[in-house]
């Protein structure tokens, strides 16, 4: 099974949507512009770096997917490795105690929680159907063992056409749902690794 064949199976769509897809092959993937990739030249650096530990789970509305997980975890790691803020990351206890977590959460757009904290200029009632997934991304980090954990979050959205000639409002159109999960994942996990390094208690 293919990258975009796995994804479409573990996405929060209906079974028309995706028959629809599978059969015209006329579906559209955007990624939503609300949610911006910061790069890492710009994070906050702290002098000195020191190892930590990265801990990364996929979960569809709060219950784990782990075969999202095991499709996006080297992505998420290699980016914190190249982040620059840790001398040395893995998934292996660090000297310290270290530990980064990070959770992206697939939910509805319409659930509550979401909803009243992520604003979008999205265009409804197109010509056609179209599927919005929601996506809270949670990291929590710690320094050591005893320490308070510094949590922040951020939120993105991918938007999926099927025979709607108009796009989405505010969505950036990619190539297929691998494009669009490996550029949101991208850039929602730089947003809260930008977060972390602004609290005045990351070390």
């Amino acid at each position: 099974m293919s990258f975009i064949e796995s994804w479409a199976a573990l996405a929060r769509r209906s079974l028309v949507l995706l028959a629809a897809a599978a059969m015209t092959g006329c579906a559209n993937f955007y990624v939503d512009s609300n949610t911006k990739e910061i790069e890492a030249a710009q994070y906050k650096k702290r002098d000195p770096v020191h190892a930590v530990q990265v801990l990364f789970e996929f979960q569809t509305k709060g219950v784990t997917n782990a075969n999202a997980t095991a499709l996006l975890k080297t992505r998420v790691i290699e980016q914190v490795k190249t982040s620059g803020l840790f001398s040395e990351v893995s998934e292996a206890p660090a000297a310290g105690g270290a530990l980064l977590g990070i959770t992206l959460n697939n939910v509805p757009l319409s659930d509550d929680a979401f909803s009243k904290g992520f604003v979008t200029g999205l265009t409804f009632g197109l010509a056609g159907s179209q599927v919005s997934d929601g996506y809270v991304c949670t990291a929590r980090y710690s320094p050591g063992a005893s320490a308070q954990p510094i949590v922040r979050q951020a939120r993105h959205a991918i938007h999926t056409t099927v025979g709607a000639s108009a796009a989405p409002g505010n969505g950036v159109k990619v190539a297929n749902v691998d494009a669009a999960v490996t550029l949101m994942t991208r850039q929602v996990v730089s947003n809260v690794l930008n977060d972390l390094t602004l609290d005045p208690t990351f070390k």
